[in-house]
């Protein structure tokens, strides 16, 4: 299959390829687009082969639900079988944005969206050009990462082709994406919120709306049924094993060292993702991607899945990530990289 290729503006997006790349959508071909956390792999939403040749693209399991992505508020109403007040409050506050609700889903949406649960994933991105191109479609868009399934999801439209080209009929690409992880999820089902998957939407910001959220017990590496993308299997790995030292940034200067030292000594190639103030600290032999200061959560977040991408192509055996905290934005961070680690992780 060739991939078409289409180059647009972000801002002032040309609306005769948004209309042809919506027609492809219309018809049950993959379509992958920007959005502002990370380029989608979009489908038909209602359309079940379409959704079913996205697991296949992928490599996806069938049972990893999908969200479905909208153009205005107004269209949750015809996908949700019911809006709590506190989806409501959500979507005043950070719709369009990087947020998605689970809700009770209408019979309109399939099973292969869902993974056969009765609820449903909804976003409405704060992208132009996904929204305008949701728009053209006229249907919701099912599109999980633009990735092959358990890569590190792309945030360029590069990397989208890296692991899609000649899978899906076109890319549309509008730049780097902005914040660099995947959406928020909140499950409005249950009697208090969940947090399902961390994202650009803090806990600390879905508290200040709803005053009340608990955290998913699949964050600290539980097994469940998933509900959310992101929940199940490993996810957002390098092609070179990753280990994630987790310490106070002291500690974690001494264990990266003593563990780069001990791989060296056995004749490995090893890479290092880092923050700005251990760069300089590290043996001259590691290959070195410094990921931002240590402060800066949106600049590590927004360069985090390059940072991983970058060693596919470098002769590295190992890899090895220093941490950060896990407060704010921090959650989200942390939560890619135990689950690119595979939950290998340095502790003192």
């Amino acid at each position: 299959m060739h991939t078409n290729y289409y180059k647009i503006d972000p801002f002032n997006p040309d609306i005769a390829v948004l209309t042809e790349a919506a027609a492809m959508l219309r018809q049950g071909q993959l379509v992958a687009f920007p959005t502002e956390t990370v380029y989608g792999l979009g489908a038909n939403g209602l359309n079940v082969q379409a959704v079913k040749s996205i697991f296949q693209a992928k490599g996806r399991p069938s049972d990893n639900p999908l969200i479905l992505h909208i153009d205005a508020v107004d269209k949750l109403y015809t996908l949700a079988a019911s809006v709590p007040a506190n989806v409501l409050a959500l979507a005043e506050r950070y719709w369009p944005g990087p947020l998605t609700v689970v809700v009770k889903r209408r019979p309109l949406v399939p099973d292969a969206v869902t993974g056969g649960l009765d609820t449903v994933a909804i976003r409405l991105p704060s992208s132009l050009v996904a929204r305008e191109l949701i728009r053209l479609a006229g249907v919701p868009v099912a599109a999980p990462s633009a990735n092959t399934s358990g890569r590190p999801s792309p945030t360029t439209a590069q990397a989208v082709l890296a692991d899609l080209d000649s899978k899906i009929a076109a890319v549309i690409d509008a730049g780097p994406c902005e914040i660099g992880v995947e959406s928020t999820v909140v499950d409005c089902t249950t009697p208090v919120p969940t947090l399902l998957r961390p994202g650009g939407i803090t806990y600390e910001m879905l508290v200040e709306v709803l005053g009340e959220v608990e955290i998913d017990s699949t964050l600290s590496g539980a097994q469940a049924i998933p509900k959310s993308p992101g929940m199940k299997y490993i996810h957002y790995a390098p092609l070179a094993p990753l280990f994630l030292v987790e310490a106070e940034p002291i500690a974690a200067t001494a264990l990266l060292k003593r563990e780069l030292d001990q791989a060296l000594a056995t004749g490995k190639t090893v890479g290092v993702i880092v923050s700005a103030e251990l760069a300089d600290s590290l043996p001259a032999e590691a290959i070195a991607y410094v990921y931002g200061p240590r402060d800066d959560t949106a600049a590590i977040a927004a360069n985090l899945y390059t940072a991983l991408r970058s060693f596919d192509n470098k002769p590295v055996d190992v890899i090895y990530a220093e941490g950060i905290s896990d407060q704010g934005l921090g959650l989200a961070v942390m939560n890619r990289l135990r689950k690119a680690a595979g939950y290998r992780i340095i502790r003192r």
